[in-house]
C-alpha cells in the first residue's frame, strides 16, 4: 500500500535478518562498526560491485555479489523484536527500526544520531519518482564532508551535487559541478557524534545536503539514483575512524613508486608540436642545465596525432621517430615517461573497423557502434566489460608501450558521457545500459592498464586515472583534473583536496599553476609552488595555446627561489614516502585537516597536515606578505620549519613569507621530519 509499507520477517540469522512488503526486500546485515542495509526489487537482482573488496589484491574481473559477507567482519548483536520493531545494539549505538516504511534510527549517549525521514525514506513503490532514494534527518549545524572531488567548502552542508562524473575541462574548483569523480560517500557530523554513508552504486544520481525544503517533512537530507535496487553502508565511529574504515572496505591503496613524488613536467605544448621528441628532450635537457631535479615528464596525447586527431596506441613518426630511443634518452637521465591513453577510437583510427566488427565498443541493440562527440570527431568507447575488448586494451598497452620502454599509464578522458539510455554494455555477460555503470569503465580502463605493464614485467608501475570512484585506489592514483589557472582559484584548489583527503584519497594533486586559462602571473606562480610542495603529486601541467606553457622556468628572473623550491621537495621525497606507506598500512590520507587530528579545530582552514609531522601553512591571498595561523595543540609546542624558538600549541602566530620565500610550515618541537 502506497506510503504505508508492513514489513514483516522473512529469514533470520545471527548477524542479518531479511524482511518484505509489497514486492520489496530489506535486508539488514550487522558487521563490526557497519550495518548495511539493502532495499531489493524482487523481478531485478541487484548488479555487482567492484568497489567493495575489504581484502588483499583486487576483485574478481566480473565483480563481487554486492550481498556477500567475504572479508568482512559479521557481528551477532542481542537482537529484540515484537510486531511493530525491531532494536539491536551495534558499535555502543541503541538501533530501532520500525517495520512501517523500515525507518531506521540510532542513538548514544549524547542523543540521536542517525535516523530515517519521518513518513517515508525509501522509494518502496515509486511514491518518490524514478529510481532510488533515501532520505535521513537533517540536524541545524551539521557538518558534512567527503563526496570525492566536490568544489566549495570543505563542509558540503546546505547544498546540493550531482552524482556523476564529466569532463570539465576548465572548472572553478569553488562552483562547478559536476567534475571527474563518482563517489556517493560522506561523513555526517552532528550534536550526537559522526557517521558515514557510502552508497554503493555507479549509476548517476544526487545528493541534498539541505537545499531542499518539503513542508510536509522534517528537515531532510536525500540521496537519489536511477538504479532501482539500493545498498548501502552505515558506517559508524569518530570521523577520523570512519574514514580509516570506508578506505579499508574498499579495499588495499595501490604502492606507487618512489620517483612519483619527485617532480614531473608536463604540457600538451610539447607533444603538440611538430618537432614533438626534440621539445621533450629540450625539456630534459634545461632540467640539467637549470639545475632542477625532474622524475618523470606525462606525455600527452599528441603523440597519437594523425593529422589534427588523437588515435590512442598511433606512434607519429614524424613528432617521434623512435619511442624506444626517446623512453631510453629519459630514463638515462633518472626519468620516466607517462603516456596518455584516451578509451574512445575516433571512426578514423586505423583499429575502429577491426573493433567494431569484433563487438567490443559500446553499442545500441542491433549490434551497431554506439557514436559519441569526442575530440574534434566522433568516436566508439571501448566496452571494457566486454572480456575480449578487455584483452585487447592490454595487448595494446604492452606491444605499443611496455615493450617500447613505456612502463606507466595515464588513463584520461575516460568519464564516459554516455547519457543515452540506449546504449549497451555486454556488462560480463549481463547487458546493461551503460550509463547505468559509467564510473565502472574507467576504473576497469586503470585496471587493464596496469595488469598488462605487470604481466609484461613491469614489478611497480605507476598508474594515473582521471576519472574514479570507491575502489579505483587498489589500481590507480588520481589528481583533480584540468583546473583553472586564477588566484581567487588557489584557496579553492586546496578545499578540492582537503574534500578528496575526506573520501579516502591518498595520492593527488592538482596542476600546479593550472591547466586551462592565462599564465600564471609571477606572485601565483610561486605561491601555487609554495603550495604544492606539500602535495603528494607534485605536478606542472598546463595548456596554454599561444603563451608559454608553466615550466619551472617561466619566469627566469625567479629560478633562484624556483631552485630553493624544488630543492626543498627533493628533501621532502624520503618523508613523503615512508608517510605513503604508513597512510596504505593505516588506510589513512596522506594529506589532511586539522581537524581530523584535533576535533573542533576549523575545517575550512587554510593550515593542513602533510603526513603526521608537518604542518603546512601556505599564503592564499594576493598581496600577503605573511601567513597567520592557529596552531594546533601540542604539549611541546612548534618549530617554524624545524628550527628555532618554540610556539606553544593553541597559540596563533604570524610569519612573514614574501612569494620568494621557502613557504612556512611547522614541526612539533625537536622533531625532523627530514
Amino acid at each position: 500500500m502506497k506510503y504505508d509499507h508492513r514489513f514483516v520477517l522473512k529469514e533470520a540469522a545471527p548477524s542479518m535478518r531479511v524482511y518484505e512488503a509489497d514486492g520489496v526486500t530489506m535486508r539488514l546485515d550487522f558487521f563490526a562498526h557497519m550495518l548495511r542495509v539493502a532495499l531489493l526489487r524482487e523481478d531485478l537482482p541487484p548488479l555487482p560491485t567492484w568497489s567493495v573488496w575489504p581484502g588483499p589484491g583486487d576483485c574478481p574481473l566480473e565483480g563481487r555479489d554486492k550481498l556477500s559477507t567475504e572479508g568482512l567482519k559479521p557481528v551477532e548483536p542481542e537482537i529484540r523484536e515484537d510486531a511493530e520493531k525491531l532494536r539491536f545494539t551495534l558499535d555502543g549505538l541503541d538501533f530501532t527500526v520500525e517495520k512501517k516504511n523500515f525507518r531506521i534510527s540510532a542513538r548514544n549517549e549524547n542523543g540521536l544520531l542517525y535516523a530515517d525521514r519521518t513518513g517515508l525514506a525509501y522509494n518502496f513503490e515509486g511514491e518518490l519518482g524514478d529510481g532510488s532514494a533515501h532520505y535521513t534527518r537533517r540536524e541545524p549545524g551539521e557538518r558534512i564532508f567527503g563526496l570525492g572531488d566536490k568544489c566549495g567548502q570543505v563542509n558540503k552542508a546546505g547544498r546540493s551535487f550531482a552524482l556523476e562524473a564529466t569532463d570539465s575541462m576548465g572548472f572553478s574548483a569553488k562552483s562547478s559541478d559536476p567534475l571527474y569523480k563518482q563517489l556517493p560517500f560522506y561523513i555526517c557530523e552532528n550534536g550526537a557524534g559522526s557517521y558515514g554513508l557510502y552508497y554503493d552504486t555507479y549509476s548517476n544520481g544526487r545528493v541534498n545536503f539541505g537545499e531542499e525544503h518539503d513542508n510536509y517533512f522534517e528537515p531532510f537530507s536525500s540521496v537519489r539514483f536511477e538504479e532501482e535496487n539500493l545498498v548501502f553502508y552505515l558506517i559508524l565511529g569518530s570521523t577520523a575512524e570512519i574514514l580509516r574504515r570506508f578506505s579499508a572496505l574498499c579495499g588495499e591503496i595501490a604502492p606507487v613508486p618512489g620517483w612519483a613524488f619527485g617532480y614531473c613536467g608536463s604540457t600538451m605544448a610539447y607533444t603538440d608540436a611538430p618537432d614533438a621528441d626534440r621539445q621533450l628532450r629540450g625539456f630534459a635537457a634545461r632540467c640539467e642545465a637549470e639545475g632542477i631535479p625532474a622524475h618523470g615528464f606525462y606525455l600527452s596525447s599528441g603523440y597519437t596525432q594523425i593529422g589534427d586527431r588523437r588515435c590512442v596506441f598511433h606512434w607519429n613518426a614524424d613528432k617521434i621517430p623512435s619511442p624506444e630511443g626517446l623512453a631510453e634518452h629519459f630514463r638515462e637521465r633518472g626519468m620516466e615517461l607517462i603516456p596518455n591513453v584516451k578509451p574512445a577510437f575516433l571512426t578514423e583510427h586505423p583499429m575502429y573497423a577491426e573493433i567494431a566488427e569484433k563487438g567490443w565498443f559500446l553499442h545500441y541493440a542491433d549490434g551497431s557502434p554506439a557514436l559519441f562527440p569526442f575530440w574534434g570527431g566522433m568516436a566508439s568507447y571501448l566496452d571494457f566489460t566486454d572480456p575480449g575488448a578487455y584483452a585487447f586494451w592490454k595487448r595494446c598497452v604492452r606491444e605499443q608501450l611496455v615493450e617500447r620502454g613505456y612502463r606507466n599509464i595515464w588513463n584520461d578522458n575516460n568519464e564516459y558521457d554516455v547519457p543515452d539510455a540506449d546504449v549497451l554494455a555486454r556488462g560480463f555477460g549481463r547487458e546493461i545500459p551503460a550509463r547505468r555503470i559509467r564510473p565502472l569503465f574507467s576504473y576497469l580502463m586503470a585496471r587493464a592498464s596496469r595488469e598488462a605493464c605487470m604481466e609484461a614485467g613491469v614489478e611497480e608501475p605507476f598508474i594515473v586515472s582521471r576519472c574514479a570512484f570507491a575502489g579505483t585506489q587498489r589500481a590507480a592514483t588520481t589528481w583533480t583534473g584540468d583546473n583553472l589557472t586564477d588566484f581567487g582559484e588557489l584557496r579553492w584548489n586546496h578545499r578540492q583536496a582537503m574534500t578528496m583527503a575526506l573520501s579516502g584519497f591518498v595520492f593527488f594533486g592538482a596542476d600546479i599553476g593550472g591547466f586551462a586559462g592565462p599564465q600564471p602571473d609571477r606572485e601565483l606562480f610561486l605561491r601555487w609552488l609554495q603550495y604544492g610542495l606539500f602535495t603528494p603529486r607534485f605536478v606542472l601541467h598546463s595548456w596554454k595555446p599561444g603563451a608559454e606553457p608553466t615550466m619551472p622556468w617561466l619566469y627566469e628572473d625567479l629560478m633562484e627561489p624556483v631552485r630553493r623550491l624544488f630543492a626543498l621537495r627533493e628533501r621532502m621525497l624520503p618523508y613523503l614516502r615512508r608517510e605513503f606507506e604508513r597512510s596504505r598500512a593505516a588506510h589513512e590520507p596522506l594529506i589532511f585537516p586539522v581537524f581530523l587530528r584535533q576535533p573542533g579545530y576549523d575545517c575550512e582552514s587554510d593550515c593542513f597536515f602533510c603526513g603526521e609531522r608537518v604542518l603546512a601553512c601556505p599564503v592564499f591571498d594576493r598581496g600577503a606578505g605573511s601567513v597567520t595561523v592557529l596552531l594546533p595543540e601540542s604539549e611541546g609546542g612548534w618549530q617554524l620549519r624545524g628550527e628555532g624558538e618554540k610556539r606553544p600549541g593553541g597559540s596563533r602566530v604570524s610569519v612573514p613569507c614574501l612569494p620568494e620565500d621557502e613557504p612556512v610550515w611547522f614541526v612539533r618541537a625537536g622533531d625532523r621530519p627530514w
